[in-house]
C-alpha cells in the first residue's frame, strides 16, 4: 500500500470509527492511532535511510539492501562485511515499541514531565526518561549554522547538581539548596548563549564557574560567520577573545546601567536566557549533566520550531534543522 492509498483508507476507517460508541470503539480508535502512527514513524525512518551514505562501522560507502527486519530496511557494507540499518550507533538504536514514539513525542512538545507522559502513552517511568534523553541527544544539534549579522553572547549561571547520581562528590543539599557564596563561582554550572536578531541560537555548557577567554576560543568561532559583530557585556573574557579572533566587537556597561548603545545591546540573549530559566522550573531541577539535552529541547520549543511530532522525529534524526 502507497502512501496515498493509506491516507485514503484511513479516512474511511475514521468514518466508520464515527459511527459507533462505547468502550469497544475507544478501544479500536486506540489500536488505530497506534496503526497510524508506526505508519509515519517507518515512513520518516525509511527516508532517513534512503539518505544513508556510509557504513556506521568502518565509514565505507559501498552499501547494498539486505533484507527488512521489524519494518526497517538493513544494509549491509562490501568492504566491513558488517549490517546495519539507519538507526545503527545513534542514540535511537534498540528502541522498541515505535508506535509510540510519536504520541511520546507529542508529550515533549508539551514540556510533559516523566511521569506524565509514561502515564499519556503508557510506558514505565524509566523507559521515559530514557526516551527523553535519546531523542535530545541528536536534536540539540540540529542547528542552523552559522550566525550571522549581529550576534549576542552572554552567559547565565544555575547551581551545580548531581539529581540522580549514586556517588555524590559532595554533601547532600535539601530542596535544591543553595550556594556558600553569592554570585557565580565553582558552584556554579556557567550556560553559554549566541544568538542574533534574526532568531538563530547555539548554546554552550563551558564548565562551572565565570567563563573565560579560552572556554570562549572553544566555543563561539565554530558557530560565527565571517564578518559578524559580537555584542556582550562588559565582562573581561568576551573583549579577549575579540581582540585575540579578530572579531568585531560592541560592548554595554550594564553595572554602570547602560543597557542600550546605539545596535549594541544583549536584551535578546538575555530573554533566552529568561524563558530557559522559567521552563525549567517545571522540572523540579535537572542533573547538570543533562543541562545540554534540556538547552536543545528549550530550543525545538522555541518561537514554535517544532510544531508536529513527527517534525520532532525529522530533528531527532537529523534529517531537518531548526
Amino acid at each position: 500500500m502507497d502512501a496515498q492509498q493509506f491516507d485514503a483508507a484511513q479516512v474511511q476507517v475514521l468514518q466508520w470509527l464515527t459511527q459507533l460508541t462505547g468502550k469497544q470503539a475507544d478501544e479500536l480508535r486506540s489500536i488505530f492511532d497506534r496503526c497510524s502512527s508506526l505508519a509515519e514513524c517507518l515512513a520518516i525512518l525509511a527516508e532517513a535511510g534512503s539518505k544513508l551514505r556510509h557504513c556506521p562501522h568502518c565509514e565505507g560507502d559501498r552499501l547494498y539492501r539486505h533484507g527488512v527486519y521489524r519494518g526497517l530496511q538493513r544494509y549491509r557494507c562490501r568492504q566491513c562485511g558488517a549490517s546495519f540499518n539507519v538507526l545503527t550507533k545513534t542514540p535511537l538504536a534498540f528502541i522498541r515499541l515505535r508506535e509510540k514514539w510519536l504520541p511520546f513525542l507529542q508529550c515533549m512538545l508539551h514540556s510533559m514531565t516523566v511521569r506524565g507522559a509514561a502515564k499519556a502513552i503508557g510506558i514505565h517511568r524509566n523507559t521515559s526518561f530514557r526516551w527523553r534523553h535519546r531523542f535530545l541527544m541528536m536534536a540539540k544539534d540540529a542547528r542552523a549554522l552559522p550566525l550571522d549579522g549581529i550576534v549576542e553572547a552572554d552567559e547565565t549561571y544555575l547551581l551545580e547538581s548531581q539529581k540522580g547520581s549514586r556517588h555524590l562528590t559532595r554533601p547532600a543539599r535539601r530542596r535544591g539548596g543553595s550556594a556558600s557564596h553569592r554570585g557565580p563561582g565553582k558552584e556554579h554550572d556557567c550556560i553559554l548563549v549566541a544568538c542574533n536578531r534574526s532568531g538563530k541560537a547555539c548554546d554552550f555548557v563551558p564548565g562551572r564557574g565565570p567563563v573565560t577567554a579560552q572556554q570562549l576560543h572553544t566555543c563561539l568561532p565554530p558557530v560565527l560567520a565571517p564578518g559578524v559583530l559580537l555584542a556582550t557585556d562588559s565582562a573581561v573574557a568576551y573583549k579577549a577573545f575579540a581582540t585575540a579572533a579578530g572579531i568585531a566587537h560592541g560592548a554595554v556597561n550594564l553595572h554602570a546601567g547602560i543597557r542600550v548603545d546605539g545596535l549594541i545591546h544583549v536584551q535578546t540573549v538575555n530573554s533566552h536566557h529568561s524563558r530557559f530559566k522559567g521552563w525549567l522550573r517545571h522540572f523540579l531541577g535537572v542533573a547538570s549533566r543533562y543541562l545540554p539535552n534540556y538547552l536543545g529541547w528549550r530550543h525545538v520549543l522555541d518561537a514554535g520550531r517544532v510544531a508536529l511530532p513527527k517534525h520532532f522525529l525529522r530533528v531527532a534524526l537529523m534529517l531537518d534543522v531548526i
